[in-house]
């Protein structure tokens, strides 16, 4: 297993080993004690899975009390997966790193506590599955605008993708300014 932190060095991209044969093919998605010894340690509460059809864009979402780490990973399909640092006084706050993730590269993506995450689907559909380091509070999570100018983006889609009404009405990141978390080494 190969983990590389990203243009932020908080976000780490995991490539596990695969095992393949003329059977198909054999990885572990997660195990602990080798996140840990490459410095992962995060503790997970809860998984997720998500289905998505082409063109969806789904975030910038995030929760202001209780932040959550996610490790993300696509089972089937292909996505661009987005994480943006929104610690306030950190010095990479605003800025985004994003990666490729498909069920043919086996990649994973690690967004810690206090950044934001979003993605777009790439493949005709697209299914994710996500770890969680603290539990679903929707009362205080954020949509910030997924095309958010001060951020910047770069999504890999032609034309405008296909919202949520919440993800429609997300709000750029300036105007959550006073209440989010702040940086601490």
């Amino acid at each position: 297993m190969k983990i590389s932190p990203q243009a932020l060095p908080e976000v780490l991209l995991i490539e596990p080993d695969v095992f393949r044969d003329e059977r198909g093919f054999f990885l572990e998605t997660y195990h602990a004690k080798k996140y840990a010894e490459q410095g992962l340690a995060a503790t997970f509460v809860q998984d997720n899975h998500s289905r998505s059809l082409r063109g969806t864009l789904r975030g910038l979402h995030a929760q202001l009390l209780q932040p959550q780490g996610k490790l993300v990973r696509v089972i089937h399909g292909e996505v661009f997966d987005v994480a943006v640092d929104i610690r306030k006084g950190s010095p990479n706050f605003g800025r985004w790193a994003g990666a490729a993730l498909s069920s043919d590269n086996f990649r994973e993506l690690y967004i810690p506590p206090g950044f934001a995450h979003g993605f777009c689907v790439l493949s005709e559909t697209a299914e994710m599955e996500y770890k969680c380091t603290d539990f679903y509070y929707p009362k205080e999570e954020i949509t910030i605008l997924w095309n958010d100018p001060a951020i910047g983006v770069r999504w890999p889609i032609a034309g405008e993708p296909t919202l949520s009404p919440r993800d429609r009405a997300g709000k750029p990141l300036a105007e959550f300014s006073a209440r989010l978390p702040v940086f601490s080494k």
